[in-house]
């Protein structure tokens, strides 16, 4: 359903609803969809009324555009903002329209009555058509997807986090996701309809900021330069692609023939935050507890956070030119104290500073060409101090280094062309860069020091009860690393009659530059490990790594790792889409929209070679309806049936594709230096690396099964939406998606080489992982000792898997009061299942934010007992929201958000005897040797959050001048989001972290502000 809760939407008075309803007899229909940057204007004029409808815009901007013979006129198109429309007669206006506002995506609707008796010959007295602030809106009988729209005025008067994903779940289906994964620049991610987090696409003034690495987030714009935003959660056109989740579209504001400017001061004090909650173990204490029982002191953590921002905007040249200019500075700075097995940085002091902006500029050319210049930039800059820390004190110690200086996001330049040729025939042409950096530099890097990890879990008995570490950090990045992309468009548009038909290109390059991380210190890392049974293997099958009780210092079961990881490369991508649509009014109530839409990927490893090439056509089909059923806009029924497919982010190139080093060999010790490191070692094992990753490059041929499919998602929606009365509107709609195909790296080469044997094959060399079809049959590549190629198909059965599924449906129902002068409210309520074997790309309940390369389908043991609700399977939300108008000066606002919990997990040692047969540790869907399918341990509890504000702009100041006070999360409600699911350290020992809330919702906090608008 078109979920727009613009409060702004000029409509018809009831009595002339019949007679020009939106889309009823139109014969036109929006041309504008998903990611879109402009509104179509339609209406209805009576019989000889006039003959031509003039429009023009507030930044000088004039069409005209006849009325055809059954008295419908269109222009499609427009750039956002207000219009006068008036309705012309041989060249001289008879009636006008003034103040409509167009909203993004959609269609508005001017339609012109002449009275009861009128003729041609009086067509001057045509009478007004009132819009009254009480009336309801027309629903848009035009579309057939499903989105939210969100306005500038109502960003300005909701209690809302300043940030894009929190804007996002005003929509129905979204959530926050439950792992806490973030963007670059420190936004927490959502997921839309059961999808992955990173499945979703980001856009900015029609441009694709999402991020081309994990497809982590995007760029976003200054809060106060957004006009609307979009938030897509399904059914959008053929137009565009490349998200299997949602779509979260923002509009930048423009300038116009009026001045405007305006300043704001934001206040988020410390001292107005309510304390967090402390991280106990909850399953136990480690071995060589630092504190007892406490993990993560989090009440003695500070935040506080000043934002400033300006804007200005007006004519250059009256009626030609126009500029609008907007900028942010967020200062967030606090003190955090860490887990108590993080010996590197204990405790810190730290700020980030957030500085963004946004520029735009828009030339009328003439009255049938514009174009737009569009700038953004969205970073986010940090540094602090390292300190030691007393646990059992809850003290700061001395200073030991500074804090990495960081700088993430980056900055993207785009033009668009706008070309209205004919009456009928519309062509628009864009293209845009957008370059990112991901720095992360060591502050006073001493390469002489070790990193060591697992402290909790050092014997004892070598280091007096206190564990030993110190200040080395885990791993360094290259100072060049970042992201590039580019996107070209071309679309054409042409009104024929009854059908409205768009064909165009869509293309993206995208690059990941110096990619990865390595080892500190020597090139290698010490991570501790103990178990309760020394006298097993730690872990079984070929990679096998014998019981520690066999080895000298080894009976208590103490043992320690060398890991060595080691991966820096710079891939690319490209991904090119070419579409056609019908929109198609069938009859005065029944409009049909018909496209198809083809995507082709190729993926290139560090040498510039494909890997990847799905360059045949990936057919997705669009298939939407939009019934006005009583033919006066007050009833819409509509439905839509699509195809979408995603390429793949840069991750699994960085990755399986460039052949990197990830391995641990295993000693026992018989001393603990005072830097942390064991002395005294025993060795207990070869280099092992559980995927096979030993650093050599593989053939391109040889990186994926042969013919590999891309990721795509098959989505059915059905819904209505009805007025009730002259003030409410309510409706459904019932969702099902359907993930047919993905791709994930598999790991278990030893089933592939064992098949090759079997066939008589003499294997030379193979990849360390696949990216595959999970599911399916897969054919692989390998190369025999001469380096011949040579093919080899192993069934999903001899694979080991299950067949593929992830299967969401919701029914989802809304009631909307719009806004009528003194009020307005929504409240939503979804039920929702999310369920199968796989959430997609990312695997949340594991905190694996990398996509397509999380745990799922490395082998068949991993995904046994996979199938139940996926981790951001939340069965029953509801999000209520509104504001209070009591006077010009004073209005209130609330929102409210309830959510049942999501499934607890269970994960441990493999099977009744806690085995480890491919070294994947306590990560198998087993629990204390029973089965442990996800849901089967309950669900996390419910969250129930209520976040208020209030506004006072007083009459003294022309209501310009405003304050604003907001307070989140009410009660104070912590309850927990995430809880560590590993319940085992190795094979019956007990994990003393299992079921710990390491992330629960935020505290309480107060946001004060001042803000002056012109």
């Amino acid at each position: 359903m078109n979920n727009t809760i613009s409060p702004r939407r000029h409509i018809l008075t009831r009595p002339l609803a019949q007679a020009i309803a939106l889309g009823a007899g139109l014969g036109v229909i929006s041309l504008a969809s998903a990611q879109s940057t402009t509104g179509t204007l339609v209406g209805q004029v009576a019989d000889h009324a006039g003959n031509t409808v003039l429009i023009q815009s507030s930044n000088g901007l004039v069409r005209q555009v006849p009325v055809d013979a059954r008295g419908r006129y269109v222009a499609a198109q427009l750039p956002l903002g207000a219009y006068t429309v008036s309705l012309q007669q041989d060249g001289k206006t008879v009636d006008s329209r003034e103040n409509v506002t167009l909203h993004v995506g959609a269609a508005t609707n001017v339609s012109f009555s002449a009275p009861p008796g009128a003729t041609a010959g009086n067509a001057a007295v045509l009478s007004a058509v009132n819009v009254t602030s009480s009336a309801l809106p027309a629903i848009d009988v035009t579309s057939v997807d499903s989105r939210t729209v969100v306005t500038a005025d109502q960003l300005a008067k909701l209690p809302l986090g300043r940030s894009a994903e929190a804007i996002a779940q005003l929509a129905p289906g979204v959530n926050r996701n439950t792992a806490n994964f973030t963007s670059a620049t420190g936004q927490a991610l959502v997921s839309f309809g059961g999808s992955a987090a990173s499945e979703n696409a980001y856009y900015i003034n029609g441009f694709n900021t999402t991020d081309p690495l994990n497809a982590a987030g995007g760029l976003t714009l200054p809060y106060g330069a957004i006009d609307q935003q979009e938030v897509y959660t399904g059914g959008y056109s053929a137009q565009y692609g490349r998200s299997d989740g949602g779509v979260i579209n923002q509009v930048g504001k423009r300038g116009s023939n009026d001045w405007h400017f305006g300043a704001q001061v934001l206040w988020e004090p410390s001292f107005a935050r309510s304390d967090y909650t402390d991280i106990y173990y909850a399953n136990g204490n480690p071995k060589t507890p630092v504190a007892g029982n406490l993990y993560n002191p989090k009440s003695k953590n500070e935040l506080s956070s000043t934002t400033v921002s300006a804007y200005a905007g007006g004519p250059l040249i009256k009626d030609k030119l126009f500029f609008f200019l907007a900028g942010e500075f967020e200062r967030e700075q606090g003190k955090s104290v860490n887990a108590v097995d993080n010996t590197s940085t204990p405790y810190q002091q730290y700020h980030y500073d957030d500085p963004r902006w946004y520029g735009k500029l828009d030339w009328n050319i003439n009255d049938s060409n514009i174009l737009e210049l569009t700038g953004a930039s969205d970073k986010r800059i940090g540094a602090g101090s390292v300190y030691n820390y007393d646990y059992t004190a809850r003290s700061r110690g001395q200073y030991t280094r500074p804090l990495d200086n960081t700088k993430k996001g980056g900055d993207l330049y785009l033009a668009k062309y706008t070309g209205y040729l004919t009456d009928n025939l519309t062509v628009s042409a864009m293209y845009g860069e957008m370059k990112t950096h991901d720095y992360d530099g060591p502050g006073n890097y001493d390469d002489s020091l070790t990193y060591v990890g697992g402290v909790t879990n050092q014997n004892p008995a070598l280091i007096g009860g206190v564990p030993r570490g110190n200040t080395q950090i885990s791993s360094l990045a290259d100072p060049a690393r970042g992201n590039k992309t580019t996107n070209t468009r071309l679309d054409v548009s042409y009104h024929l009659g009854d059908h409205t038909i768009s064909l165009g290109i869509d293309n993206q390059k995208a690059e990941a530059l110096h990619q990865g991380t390595r080892n500190t210190g020597p090139g290698y890392a010490w991570v501790y490990g103990h178990t309760d049974h020394p006298d097993q293997p730690l872990v079984t099958g070929a990679n096998g790594v014998p019981a520690p009780g066999d080895f000298a210092n080894g009976q208590d079961g103490y043992f320690v790792q060398k890991n060595i990881d080691n991966n820096a490369v710079s891939v690319r991508s490209q991904q090119r889409a070419q579409y056609i649509e019908d929109k198609w009014q069938v009859s005065d109530r029944w409009l049909l929209s018909l496209g198809l839409r083809n995507d082709q990927f190729t993926d290139y490893n560090s040498s510039g070679q494909p890997f990847i090439t799905q360059t045949r056509p990936q057919w997705a089909p669009r298939l939407g309806f939009s019934w006005d059923v009583n033919g006066d806009s007050s009833f819409k029924v509509f439905g839509n049936a699509g195809r979408y497919y995603l390429g793949l982010p840069l991750n699994p190139a960085t990755g399986a594709a460039s052949g990197y080093v990830s391995t641990q060999q295993y000693y026992t010790y018989s001393g603990i230096a005072a830097d942390g490191t064991p002395t005294g070692l025993t060795v207990m094992s070869n280099p092992v690396s559980a995927n096979n990753s030993f650093g050599n490059p593989p053939d391109p041929n040889t990186v994926t099964a042969k013919n590999i499919k891309a990721e795509y998602q098959d989505e059915f929606i059905l819904g209505f939406t009805k007025t009730a009365g002259t003030h409410w509107l309510y409706g459904a709609k019932l969702t099902q998606r359907i993930l047919r195909n993905a791709i994930d790296d598999f790991c278990d080469i030893d089933r592939v080489t064992a098949k090759a044997a079997a066939l008589g094959y003499d294997v030379g060399s193979s990849n360390s992982c696949y990216l595959i079809n999970p599911g399916r049959e897969n054919t692989f590549n390998l190369l025999d000792p001469t380096g011949n190629p040579f093919s080899v198909t192993l069934s999903n059965q001899e694979l080991g898997f299950p067949q593929l599924k992830r299967r969401y449906y919701a029914l989802e129902t809304f009631l909307e009061h719009p806004f009528d002068g003194t009020w307005y409210g929504r409240i939503n309520y979804t039920f929702s299942r999310s369920y199968g074997n796989t959430e997609g790309q990312l695997r949340s309940d594991l905190l694996q934010s990398g996509a397509s390369a999380s745990e799922d389908w490395d082998n068949s043991v991993i995904m046994e007992n996979t199938n139940g609700p996926q981790n951001n399977d939340h069965t029953h939300q509801v999000r209520a929201f509104g504001y209070y108008q009591f006077n010009p000066q004073w209005l209130a606002s609330a929102n409210l958000s309830v959510q049942s919990g999501n499934p607890r997990i269970c994960l441990g040692y493999y099977g009744p005897d806690h085995t480890n047969p491919v070294n994947y540790g306590n990560a198998y869907h087993w629990c204390d040797g029973l089965p442990s399918p996800p849901g089967s341990h309950g669900r996390l509890p419910w969250t129930y959050r209520l976040d208020l504000g209030v506004t006072y702009r007083p009459a003294f100041a022309a209501h310009k001048l405003g304050f604003s006070a907001n307070v989140f999360n009410v009660f104070n409600e912590q309850r927990p989001t995430f809880l560590q699911p590993n319940s085992e350290q190795q094979a019956y020992t007990p994990n003393p972290l299992y079921g710990t809330a390491l992330y629960r919702e935020d505290p309480r906090y107060f946001r004060l502000s001042v803000s002056y608008d012109y």
